[in-house]
């Protein structure tokens, strides 16, 4: 059995929820105080984690499609359990359709999609097809390289004369409620609610005991990684720019100036973009496969890396007509109608079954 290291999950962690989060910025509904609003999500975020930890305690051994078999029955948690792999695929076609607006319109302008996203996505079936141990290797030797250029390009930011400390207030100006629109229900479940994706390689994890620490670590960093992107965008755009902003970290990217030499920096963040967006499909394809893997008993996979495959690439290219729609429904729908149902309400309602049920089993069996 394959097994990745306690750093391997961190840097597994941070890349999976930075994903396309860092790219198009959530919370820019919220205006200047974006940053607030990734703060408060990424808080909110943790105490969901915390619950995905806690079943995967009370169900050692087990992923998130073995939980619920195993608490509710075959027949009622096999039907639920299955919500998952199709979950897993329909997110990782929306990642796959976000790449084919992102590769066009900043890494190469003007390039057709249809001929860039087969390449890109036979990169992603070969990681899959390698195992869990090849894609946390890859995510450890690259997330040290971005975590630096993201460092180095904020520093960056603060030379070039473009920040605007006026942007930033009142803070709160317009009250919780506007904050609140961009945390609920996007902010909570687009990244942090994500998580649970997770708990497919949890019980692959060498110190599962370390689990817990680590995840949370990984997630504050990920989470004030995005709130100092954020605050950057607010800082240099003001609030009525960055709500109209479609890449607004690539833009922002592109106000790096300095001595007119050095400037002209936006295709490394391009490739954090990409990056960041091939890890995330990666685990979600990966993801689907092993759930679908666990749930039919299977001994190979390759039938269905290549089954999967095929669907999330006629997904990908089919589900969006333009990037706005894309967007609308990632924000406005989408997170509403299956991300809370599958990634907070059901994990929920699990949790107290199971702790009724040990509740109630320690009991009897007295």
């Amino acid at each position: 059995m394959e097994r990745i290291s306690i750093y391997q999950l961190f840097t597994i962690t941070v890349f999976f929820q930075l994903g396309t989060s860092v790219i198009f910025g959530f919370a820019t509904s919220a205006g200047r105080d974006a940053w607030l609003a990734n703060l408060f999500s990424c808080a909110l975020g943790i105490l969901l984690i915390l619950i995905y930890i806690v079943l995967m305690k009370m169900n050692p051994g087990l992923t998130v499609v073995e939980w619920f078999p195993e608490q509710l029955g075959k027949w009622i948690g096999m039907p639920i359990a299955w919500l998952y792999p199709l979950l897993f695929i329909y997110t990782a076609g929306r990642i796959l359709s976000d790449v084919k607006f992102i590769i066009p319109d900043t890494l190469l302008p003007n390039s057709i999609s249809w001929l860039v996203i087969p390449p890109f996505l036979f990169v992603v079936v070969y990681g899959v097809a390698s195992g869990i141990e090849v894609i946390a290797r890859l995510t450890e030797y690259l997330l040290p390289m971005i975590l630096m250029i993201i460092i180095v390009e904020v520093i960056l930011l603060f030379f070039s004369d473009v920040l605007n400390i006026d942007y930033i207030f009142p803070v709160i100006g317009q009250g919780w409620g506007k904050i609140w629109t961009a945390v609920w229900p996007t902010g909570i479940t687009q990244t942090f609610a994500e998580t649970l994706t997770l708990a497919m390689i949890w019980p692959l994890v060498k110190e599962t005991e370390k689990v817990m620490k680590v995840t949370i670590i990984a997630t504050i960093v990920t989470g004030i990684t995005i709130a100092l992107f954020s605050l950057m965008q607010v800082l240099v755009f003001g609030e009525d720019t960055l709500e109209r902003s479609m890449y607004p970290v690539y833009i922002l990217m592109q106000q790096i100036e300095i001595a007119d030499f050095l400037y002209n920096l936006d295709a490394i963040v391009s490739l954090i973009m990409i990056l960041t967006a091939f890890a995330k499909l990666t685990l979600y394809f990966y993801a689907a496969v092993r759930s679908m893997q666990l749930l039919l008993k299977l001994n190979s996979t390759r039938l269905l890396i290549l089954l999967v495959a095929i669907i999330i690439y006629t997904m990908g290219m089919t589900m969006s007509e333009n990037l706005n729609k894309h967007i609308y429904v990632g924000i406005h729908i989408f997170p509403l109608h299956l991300w809370v149902p599958l990634l907070i309400v059901l994990p929920f309602l699990l949790l107290i079954v199971t702790v009724i049920r040990r509740k109630f089993g320690k009991v009897s069996s007295k």
